[in-house]
């Protein structure tokens, strides 16, 4: 029997908590010890198999009720009953692990070896709030570290708080409730009656709580970005709203012809598909009193290489290094908008939290392992879609019923496929990758099933696709096939003089690039100039597509004459 250790991820989510429980294998201690350790991918992508996730997430998913607690009337006595109530709630799910962890469980993995497993709380996941109701800190502080609100938005690193010292006193709870009151006041924490950590073994609640990519940096950090710019002292929103009509449709990236100024209610998604188009539409503008913009545009670069850095599937010490140096460049220019009024101090606490992302991805590896996304997925999975399917009369244990129906199928599913699996000859074993710096997958050049248009002629290919030189790459292609040695002028010459026998070509208008597992991660689209129902002139799209000539790259492999 080997002994390991597992891990509990404790997410909180509009209020619902769930526990995910991860066995981290002791044989891959050495490999994760010198790298930075990852979760499975289908944990990290709930949203692309969520009926995995349900059957993948063997652990319980609590849901405790909640009340606003109306018959108290004085509001910071209701917050100091409800911040009791949710503290007395956890102890009573993570009560198991108090005692687990220090003794131990058997456990049993996939392969059919046991285990001898101690659980611990390794990291809890949640938004600014629910952060500081964990941690017990008040709201406006780092509920990491000792930093004071007029630094928060410096680049400067403070102590974290003392765990020691805040077990000691939530000790004294139950003595003297004076005594207790001005020694919380005193360690500038929460009169917290005994919090859920203070009974768990090797868990340290300020080093576990994690950054949170999607309110922190999506919905956080950019939404003050692009109000900074929306600015009429800055750019104005005119101006960016003109912007976003003038940039060309493209099928890989999200439009907003209305702009971007004028939405509400902005999801993470959309702000992330905003961040791809923000710096192109501010790039040349100049400041609305006409001085350059140069020092706005660093800033601006600063922190969108962070937010494109931090989300990184593999990370390294080079990365992380570059992760701090796109930081430091965003403080060393926040103060163009302070110089030109356009917003007053940068005391913001997930401006600050920044900070606290390159060791976090030290210690617990990279953000996808501890994204709020993910849990959001799991309250659409497990609440809302099962709300759409009761008559919404009395809809919870028609919700249950629909939930307990759901998982018995996917674990009789998975029992099909793996009796199906026992029935394979037996193969080799797939290599687990090797974990290293971000590099360029291999990608395999697909085409699709159907001749989008089966004749065309050079014509409409001069006319309707814009290829003028079209007819004579084709005789140099021609030419270089049949003599590979010839280049340059003599290449065209030759390719001048070749006789093409047909007129007529046929044409795709989708190339789809996949990975070695299959998966689409790139696709080039062709769209015509045509009229819609409306008798609308839709003009043409292409996509544009940087093609290396001579020698072939190892990353890309071609159709090998197979459409």
């Amino acid at each position: 029997m080997e002994t390991g250790i597992a891990r509990i991820s404790t997410t909180w989510c509009n209020n619902h908590t769930a526990h995910r429980l991860h066995r981290q294998n002791p044989t891959n201690h050495l490999r994760q010890k010198a790298g930075i350790p990852s979760v499975p991918d289908h944990w990290k992508h709930p949203q692309r198999c969520p009926s995995e996730a349900i059957a993948a997430c063997s652990n319980a998913y609590w849901l405790h009720p909640t009340t606003k607690l109306k018959g108290i009337e004085n509001q910071a006595a209701c917050c100091r009953a409800l911040t009791n109530i949710f503290h007395s709630c956890m102890q009573i799910i993570l009560g198991p692990i108090a005692l687990h962890g220090r003794t131990g469980l058997p456990m049993i993995s996939g392969d059919g070896i046991w285990h001898w497993c101690h659980l611990i709380l390794a990291n809890y996941i949640g938004d600014y709030p629910e952060q500081a109701l964990v941690t017990c800190t008040y709201y406006g502080k780092c509920p990491k570290c000792l930093v004071p609100w007029e630094q928060l938005g410096d680049y400067v690193t403070s102590l974290p708080h003392n765990y020691r010292k805040a077990l000691r006193t939530y000790g004294l709870a139950d003595g003297n409730e004076r005594v207790f009151h001005a020694a919380c006041r005193e360690n500038g924490i929460k009169p917290v009656y005994h919090p859920f950590w203070e009974f768990l073994p090797l868990v340290n609640i300020y080093v576990s709580i994690m950054p949170d990519v999607l309110h922190q940096l999506l919905q956080g950090v950019m939404k003050h970005l692009i109000e900074w710019l929306s600015d009429p002292l800055m750019f104005g929103e005119q101006r960016i709203n003109t912007r976003c009509l003038l940039i060309p449709p493209n099928h890989q990236m999200a439009l907003f012809p209305k702009g971007i100024t004028s939405l509400s209610r902005i999801t993470g998604k959309e702000h992330k598909d905003m961040c791809q188009i923000l710096l192109g539409l501010i790039v040349d503008l100049p400041l609305a009193s006409g001085s350059s913009s140069a020092q706005v545009l660093k800033a601006t670069c600063g922190l969108l290489d962070y937010l494109y850095l931090a989300q990184l599937p593999s990370q390294t010490t080079n990365t992380i290094l570059h992760l701090e140096k796109s930081l430091v460049a965003f403080h060393q220019n926040k103060d163009v908008f302070m110089d030109l009024g356009v917003w007053d101090h940068f005391n913001i606490p997930k401006i600050h939290s920044l900070l606290h992302y390159g060791p976090s991805i030290i210690l617990f590896g990279t953000t996808d392992n501890y994204n709020t996304k993910q849990t959001k997925q799991l309250h659409i999975n497990f609440t809302k879609d099962a709300y759409r399917t009761t008559n919404h009369k009395d809809p919870y244990d028609q919700m249950t019923s629909w939930l307990e129906r759901h998982e018995k199928l996917e674990r009789h599913t998975r029992f099909i496929k793996w009796q199906q699996q026992q029935d394979l000859p037996a193969s080799t074993p797939p290599q687990q990758p090797i974990s290293g710096p971000p590099q360029p997958s291999k990608c395999y050049l697909t085409m699709t099933q159907h001749l989008t248009l089966r004749r065309v002629s050079f014509n409409d290919i001069v006319g309707g696709y814009g290829a003028v030189d079209f007819q004579d790459l084709l005789g140099n292609f021609f030419a270089c096939l049949k003599e590979p040695h010839l280049s340059g002028q003599t290449l065209h010459t030759c390719g001048g003089n070749t006789l093409i026998p047909f007129c007529h070509v046929p044409v795709y208008h989708k190339i789809k690039f996949r990975n070695g597992d299959g998966a689409i991660v790139n696709a080039i689209h062709i769209q015509l100039e045509h009229v819609d129902m409306y008798g609308r002139i839709i003009p043409a799209c292409f996509d544009t597509v940087l093609v290396q000539a001579g020698q072939q790259l190892d990353i890309v492999c071609g159709n090998q004459g197979k459409f």
